[in-house]
């Protein structure tokens, strides 16, 4: 194709909605007012519009992502003003989610890209997780109503309860809570340090699960 082509092709797409995806891996938000979202995903920005970093999220905007390594938080920031911003994170792919009032979503804190500052949403570990993550495996609770951007490795799978999944794989779950349970006979199999020896184990009858083909370690 020729440079017009190009530029024609690749170009935003107009859209009244607030989160939409440019492609799999770019997140287009339309800002008008506040928009929470993880530090070091902005990639480009059209308007007036200034970021404030975030330490963490506890009490208040102090508690959305944490570190697990490390057992820091893991900054955030909050994006403010007029115009559109375009937000990825490596590479990995882009999933819109709006909620309705009262309907709420738990995300592994590694995989929420932005939401809007309409929703309600509260931080926790799962700390009997720590021997697969250092620190325990964080995830952020959101309740709508608002929009909010996920990113995955590949295409994800969702799931009904029951179920078990590896904690390295699931994204995100609703209407459910998982149970830590370690698989004995796999940690017999692959040795004491994988992660796969611990799994979550979710009941049913309602729910969802959102699984990616990867493992994420953090």
């Amino acid at each position: 194709m020729n440079l017009d082509q190009f530029t024609a092709e690749n170009a935003p797409t107009a859209s009244d909605e607030t989160f939409q995806r440019e492609n799999s891996y770019t997140l287009d938000v339309d800002v008008d007012g506040t928009v929470m979202a993880k530090a070091g995903s902005m990639v480009a920005y059209t308007g007036d519009i200034s970021f404030t970093g975030k330490a963490s999220a506890e009490g208040g905007i102090t508690g959305f992502l944490k570190e697990a390594a490390t057992g820091e938080g893991t900054p955030i920031m909050s994006v403010e003003g007029e115009g559109h911003v375009y937000f990825a994170d490596d590479g990995k792919k882009v999933q819109v989610v709006e909620l309705g009032a009262g309907e709420s979503i738990t995300v592994n804190g590694e995989d929420v890209l932005a939401f809007e500052e309409s929703l309600s949403y509260e931080i926790s570990t799962i700390d009997s997780l720590a021997g697969a993550f250092a620190g325990g495996f964080s995830n952020v609770y959101l309740e709508g109503p608002g929009y909010v951007a996920l990113t995955t490795h590949g295409d994800p799978i969702v799931l009904e309860p029951p179920v078990a999944t590896d904690p390295s794989a699931t994204v995100a779950w609703g209407g459910t809570s998982p149970n830590v349970e370690v698989n004995r006979s796999l940690s017999d199999m692959i040795g004491q340090e994988s992660g796969e020896r611990y799994q979550m184990r979710f009941e049913g009858p309602d729910g969802f699960v959102v699984v990616q083909p990867r493992e994420e370690h953090v």
